[in-house]
């Protein structure tokens, strides 16, 4: 039953409260989160006592070490991020109408759509709207995909994520990939006209980690032709570490289509002769429902998909 007597959060928690919340939640410290707001120790422990008595419930547990969020603070936090995301958001937004060139987009983006799709799209989008600000973030999609959930980015571009997590996200497809096993120009695999995924088993790898999407598709490829998963020296999705590695070695690795082609064109690597099938998927756009996007954010979408046009 609810209190009566309760205060709606609506109507008295401030921006300061949440800042707070969030303040203390990632610096797990009083002091800290104090300094980081540029506040004293003691008005901090009064806003958050303030939130606590609104919220009717324990916000952190005090350890000899700092504070620590309950569920009632991890959750808080959570709610208050997307807020102060949003306001972000909306002066972003508000600056964007009033010159109409500028604006700020923060974009996820997987190996997949790093080598053409999304430097192309940024390209030619600067060139209509030189004030705006594009922010890059590289990652895998056990990194992107939440902080696209928080707010913090406005999308992520590469090859859409089979996690649980992305059923209340929207998913847009833009062309079709798959995956190439490269080796350096001088690799003795090189020398063949033709290979069999059998042959390669012998060789060392350098993979995707365990928890992305390529690397299970990697394993599957192999199972299929009932064949183990190839060992692998290195879990890596650097480009320009794994591209140093293969140079430097008779590592065999594997990379999306778009950047295999890009690297062969460059002439070090060598695209080799063999098929990974279950590596055929999908290149898109996530967002997040329900969200209305800034106008900046919806020119990128749609030059992405320009682009992507014209690369299929």
């Amino acid at each position: 039953m609810n209190d009566p007597r309760a205060k709606p959060l609506t109507a008295h928690l401030t921006m300061r409260h949440l800042r707070m919340v969030v303040a203390i939640v990632e610096e797990g410290n009083l002091v800290r989160a104090a300094k980081r707001l540029n506040m004293t120790q003691s008005a901090v422990t009064k806003a958050l006592q303030e939130v606590e008595a609104l919220t009717r419930a324990r916000l952190f547990d005090r350890t000899n070490r700092g504070v620590v969020p309950t569920l009632f603070g991890d959750t808080l936090a959570e709610h208050a991020r997307l807020v102060l995301a949003q306001l972000m958001h909306a002066e972003e937004h508000l600056a964007d109408l009033r010159d109409g060139k500028g604006g700020r987009v923060a974009i996820g983006t997987l190996l997949a759509a790093s080598a053409e799709l999304l430097p192309r799209a940024i390209a030619q989008l600067r060139r209509e709207r030189p004030k705006l600000v594009v922010k890059v973030v590289e990652g895998t999609d056990d990194v992107l995909i939440p902080a696209l959930r928080a707010g913090d980015l406005d999308l992520v571009i590469g090859r859409l994520s089979e996690r649980p997590e992305t059923l209340t996200l929207k998913q847009e497809v833009l062309t079709e990939d798959f995956a190439c096993v490269v080796a350096r120009r001088d690799h003795p695999l090189t020398r063949r006209k033709t290979l069999a995924l059998a042959e390669l088993t012998e060789w060392e790898w350098i993979l995707p980690p365990p928890e992305t999407n390529m690397r299970r598709q990697i394993d599957i490829a192999f199972l299929e032709e009932g064949l183990d998963p190839p060992a692998h020296a290195v879990d890596s999705v650097s480009l320009l570490t794994n591209r140093q590695l293969l140079l430097a070695a008779d590592y065999l690795g594997v990379f999306p289509a778009q950047v295999a082609r890009q690297e062969a064109a460059l002439g070090g690597i060598v695209i080799l002769p063999v098929a990974l099938r279950a590596t055929a998927g999908l290149i898109g756009i996530t967002t997040r429902a329900n969200v209305r996007l800034s106008p900046a954010t919806e020119v990128f979408l749609q030059m992405l998909r320009t682009i992507a046009s014209q690369l299929a």
